[in-house]
């Protein structure tokens, strides 16, 4: 081969060679910049996820507290069970993790088996969230257990199971106060109630557990862990008295039961000069430790007649979403009777009555000349002549079309408006829904003679104590508020939340003027069945109109008109304090009027409120007369002495026994006894055991009651209307008939003016 061709060949060799390396680093040089500058954040990242674990560290859910600090919604620790199938390679291992655990958790043990198998190099999967502390403290044991080489050899288990802290929430009162607390789900966020409203409060901030790996993937050391605490959610104090919210329920469940009501009830107490909501209550209510369980039997039992799956999940979800609402809030009625006392603020203030002015009532009235419109009084009859005040005591619609009229759509619209009635009131719990009513230039004279007693416009329960609450305290309409102040663990306020006054509506002048006649409504007028003694109650009944339902008991097309019962008032009269509403949804009783349904109601819960608040009674001196003594104490005392005693006091002593000595008395020592009634003495063992059936002492007058009660050996404590009328009939007794009791034992009835309609 020629020279010349051999270094030509070199050279192509060498270009080949140096073109191969000019690209080869080339390809190199591009991949360490793309690596470096365009995808090196990104690389970044991946290698940090691939060396490092991290897992968040729940919050704790901020407290729910009672205006005096007593929990109300809390969060407890329970645990979360996490299996890390890395190190749970083996058959066998495998085999006896998920044989331990099954039991335990109440699980399918294949379940188990396969959640470790289908992720083999998985460091966390979950098994199980919120088990309580019993089966972490089974869970340990087992860890040990499974550790034990004698028991399992090479299949002997060191790894693999973990249990993380988390948080429940609980609420140790159960239903107390459920449809205001609301509740939160698996994940712990609000869903309903004060729980969805503050939720971002509540919450918290969750904290961070960073681990690093080695290139196995297996756990570094202590020291390379980093943790970022979790930040606890604020804490809520609440106006609510968990004290007097009870009270509001007991009675607010026994007025439901007595009266067979459709469509649940619900009651609101408010502070009227702060707006501070002190009890808040629906019935029919749930517990939020277990919200998706339906507590209407008869709903429950509608839905599992249901065959169709469809149908039976659209049934469920209607259930549920009753139970859960808040009807205080989120429905709206007409509000009838009781909202007079706002027509007749607005009357007083425009100076187009006063207490004297005079009016007739016979019975109907046609609001406009030439309309064939004709309104009628609850007393068919009429009431005849009678003045302004004792038109509201009547509660008579002809008069109070009259005063509707006289302050003309306009004038009504605005009052109407600056009470709050057409806005939201602000309460802070979701779902408030507002009413509807004609503004002044679309409202005729018909529309404005029947909105004058209350119908045909629709407000929320909510609404109307707020307007009941501007009528007491002086004018002012002030914004309910349900939580007082936010704080953190340390007890340091994070906000408070002072009286929001909107405006004045009415002079201190005409609140006083109102609260005096209402005042005498509830003493001698339609409202006397929510009468307290010694308490100076104002109140107003409502009977008011809903639209007719059809049943099918009432035949093809025949419809049933329904009711809604309610009582709204407030005390003391000369300088209020609290006000009640109390509504009942259909009651299916032999009543449904406002006065003998509601009232009663409204009279046993303010006769616990009232003192629990510390407000003071004021007696008359016919009330003095009828109280209820105190027992006085005699046990141990020799039977001649205790007579003498029980004497003194002004009661009849009664000895049961052959003994010297009074081993027990009825009352016993402190309790209440009616004027002239008896001491019963026990003086030997054979007399204690003496007992006496409770007979039925409902639908009685007072004196009926006391002669029945007397033939059983038994005396009545008198309470209601009875105190103030002569026309009353019992409604309720403490102890219920049947009932074995010693003789002696006092029971409590209570009575109503059974001709209370309106």
């Amino acid at each position: 081969m020629a020279k010349g061709t051999t270094v030509k060949m070199w050279r192509r060799t060498i270009g080949v060679l140096a073109g191969l390396l000019i690209l080869g680093f080339g390809a190199i040089l591009f991949s360490l910049v793309r690596l470096q500058l365009i995808d090196g954040q990104e690389l970044q990242r991946a290698a940090v996820d691939q060396q490092l674990k991290d897992t968040n560290i729940t919050a704790l859910r901020g407290t729910i507290y009672d205006a005096n600090m007593k929990e109300l919604a809390k969060s407890a620790t329970v645990w979360r069970v996490v299996l890390e199938p890395k190190y749970i390679q083996k058959e066998g291992q495998r085999q006896a993790v998920a044989n331990g655990l099954a039991p335990i958790l109440e699980m399918d043990a294949q379940e188990i088996y396969t959640i470790i198998a289908d992720n083999p190099n998985s460091y966390y999967q979950v098994v199980k969230s919120q088990v309580e502390t019993d089966v972490r403290d089974q869970i340990l044991v087992l860890r040990e257990e499974l550790a034990d080489k004698d028991k399992y050899g090479e299949d002997v288990v060191t790894a693999g199971i973990r249990l993380e802290e988390n948080y429940k929430r609980y609420y140790p009162y159960g239903t107390l106060a459920s449809t205001v607390l609301g509740f939160t789900n698996t994940d712990g966020q609000g869903i309903e109630g004060l729980e969805y409203q503050y939720n971002e409060y509540l919450t918290g901030t969750a904290g961070r557990l960073v681990t690093a790996k080695n290139a196995i993937g297996t756990d570094m050391p202590f020291q390379y862990e980093q943790m970022v605490d979790a930040q606890n959610g604020y804490n809520l104090v609440l106006n609510i008295d968990q004290r007097i919210q009870h009270i509001l329920e007991k009675y607010l469940d026994e007025g439901v039961a007595n009266n067979e009501v459709a469509n649940r009830a619900t009651g609101i107490i408010m502070n009227v000069k702060t707006g501070a909501i002190l009890a808040l209550a629906v019935s029919g209510d749930y517990d939020p430790n277990d919200p998706w369980t339906i507590t209407d039997q008869q709903a429950l039992e509608e839905i599992e007649a249901l065959t169709d799956e469809t149908e039976k999940r659209e049934a469920t979800s209607a259930a549920l979403y009753t139970q859960w609402r808040n009807k205080a809030v989120s429905d709206t009625y007409y509000p009838g009777s009781v909202f007079k006392m706002v027509t007749a603020s607005m009357a007083l203030e425009e100076n187009i009555v006063n207490e004297t002015t005079p009016f007739h009532c016979s019975g109907s009235i046609v609001p406009v000349e030439g309309d064939n419109t004709s309104i009628n009084c609850w007393r068919l009859a009429g009431h005849g002549d009678q003045t302004f005040a004792d038109a509201v005591c009547n509660s008579c619609n002809p008069v109070f079309v009259q005063v509707g009229l006289e302050l003309g759509q306009e004038t009504f619209y605005n009052y109407f408006k600056a009470f709050g009635l057409t806005e939201r009131t602000g309460i802070d719990l979701p779902g408030e829904q507002v009413g509807q009513i004609r503004a002044s230039d679309t409202m005729n004279k018909v529309d404005l003679a029947v909105y004058a007693f209350g119908q045909n416009f629709t407000i929320t329960p909510i609404q109307m104590i707020t307007a009941c609450a501007a009528v007491a305290n002086g004018g002012y309409l002030v914004e309910p508020q349900v939580v007082s102040k936010i704080i953190d663990d340390d007890g340091n306020i994070i906000e408070s939340f002072d009286t929001t006054v909107k405006r004045q509506v009415i002079s201190k002048e005409t609140s006083e003027r109102i609260s005096k006649i209402l005042n005498l409504n509830a003493t001698t007028g339609t409202a006397k069945n929510g009468y307290v003694a010694g308490y100076q109650i104002c109140g107003k009944t409502g009977t008011s109109e809903k639209v007719a339902k059809f049943y099918e008991e009432g035949g093809p097309g025949k419809a049933t008109m329904q009711y809604i019962a309610s009582y709204c008032g407030f005390a003391p009269v000369d300088d209020p304090e609290i006000a009640m509403l109390i509504f009942f949804d259909e009651p299916q009783g032999s009543n449904y009027y406002g006065g003998s349904v509601a009232g009663p109601v409204f009279a046993k819960i303010m006769s616990e409120v009232l003192p629990y608040l510390g407000i003071e009674p004021k007696y008359t001196q016919e009330e003095l007369s009828q109280l209820d003594g105190v027992a006085p104490d005699v046990v141990t005392h020799d039977v001649e002495q205790a007579q003498t005693e029980v004497e003194n006091a002004g009661f009849d002593a009664i000895v049961y026994g052959d003994g010297d000595t009074v081993l027990s008395q009825i009352p016993e020592p402190g309790g209440t006894i009616p004027q002239g009634g008896n001491v019963v003495l026990f003086t030997d063992e054979e007399s204690t055991q003496e007992t006496t059936t409770v007979p039925d002492l409902i639908g009685l007058s007072p004196s009926q009651a006391n002669q029945r009660a007397g033939l059983y050996n038994l005396q009545i404590s008198i309470t209601g209307a009875a105190l103030n009328s002569n026309a009353t009939i019992s409604s309720s007794q403490s102890i219920e008939e049947g009932t074995q009791v010693p003789p002696g034992t006092v029971i409590s009835v209570n009575f109503i003016e059974a001709d209370q309609v309106a």
